[in-house]
């Protein structure tokens, strides 16, 4: 019954146990297997906070700008450009920060900190990354084009202007935000004043919740010298913040109305406003550990925004 004798059935489970290990381990070229790893925890492909925080407003202006159905062809596009644009990000920064890194307790873990990747193996993954961005970028009209030049500047300029700009995190708003103008310029061949409300929304959101990440880092940051708006703003860090809150749900009340939404959209304008007052909340001692959930909830915002989006051109759809 159990193949003449040879497995009993006290050992079946350790059997299957061992079959499954087998198939399921990296058993070939296994060194190949880790250091992809290593390059996947490079790119923060096992930490997808980054992705969202740049996915929401790409899709709100997809959303927008197609007035509820975008060309599935750009949606393909610019999601992809979500993904590789954020690991080229994340690949050029911690090469750009591998000396400061290893003296910080987040970050003196990652994969060029500790040795895992070296810095030449970061360059060659970074130039890969960015050969698929131009590819990407090949597929959308002359005016989008133009902007994704802007787009690699600033992807490229944030690591370096922590050490110089005491405000790094409007540079990474920009960075962040700058796929809206590029979706509607792809969508519509324009930039209308809405294309450029979504932005300038997206990038207050962008120094919010970095505040709320730098300020995790604020005593390590101040050791080694990189510049920070938890640094800028001090004791009055909640306080601006809250203003910044305050800021983006009047500009989110804005595109509300240039963009003609329905009351779907203001509900999940209201309900992005609790979060942010809990986000308030958890960050009221400036513990890390409240600063960095604050950080990690806020992607929920940009989610309800783009339901409140998709629900008003689900309900409301666009006759022509």
């Amino acid at each position: 019954m159990f193949a003449a004798g040879w497995v009993t059935p006290d050992d079946t489970g350790k059997c299957k146990l061992t079959i499954m290990n087998k198939l399921l381990a990296p058993n070939f070229a296994p060194e190949l297997v880790s250091q992809l790893r290593n390059y996947g925890k490079l790119m923060r492909i096992d930490r997808p906070i980054g992705i969202w925080l740049l996915l929401w407003p790409t899709l709100w202006a997809l959303w927008l700008a197609g007035e509820g159905t975008p060309d599935q062809g750009l949606f393909v596009v610019f999601m992809l450009g979500v993904v590789v644009m954020r690991s080229a990000g994340c690949v050029l920064n911690d090469y750009v920060d591998r000396k400061i890194d290893p003296y910080v307790e987040r970050t003196r873990t990652r994969p060029i900190a500790s040795g895992a990747v070296t810095p030449m193996e970061a360059l060659v993954l970074f130039a890969a990354l960015s050969l698929i961005a131009v590819g990407l970028a090949t597929m959308l009209n002359h005016t989008a084009q133009m902007l994704a030049i802007v787009a690699a500047v600033l992807t490229v300029a944030y690591p370096f202007v922590k050490r110089f700009v005491s405000i790094p995190q409007l540079i990474l708003g920009a960075a962040f935000g700058w796929a809206v103008p590029m979706a509607f310029a792809a969508e519509t061949g324009e930039t209308p004043e809405l294309a450029w409300l979504v932005f300038g929304t997206a990038m207050i959101w962008a120094v919010i919740y970095d505040t709320f990440y730098a300020m995790v880092d604020r005593e390590d940051d101040l050791k080694v010298g990189v510049k920070s708006t938890a640094i800028l703003f001090g004791e009055v860090d909640i306080f601006v913040i809250a203003g910044l809150q305050l800021l983006m749900l009047v500009a989110l009340l804005l595109i509300g109305y240039r963009a003609g939404l329905s009351i779907w959209y203001y509900l999940s304008a209201l309900l992005a406003g609790l979060m942010m007052a809990y986000h308030l909340w958890l960050a009221r001692d400036r513990q890390p550990a409240g600063c960095f959930a604050a950080f990690l909830h806020n992607h929920y915002i940009g989610l309800v925004i783009f339901i409140g989006i998709v629900l008003h051109y689900t309900f409301n759809p666009v006759t022509t």
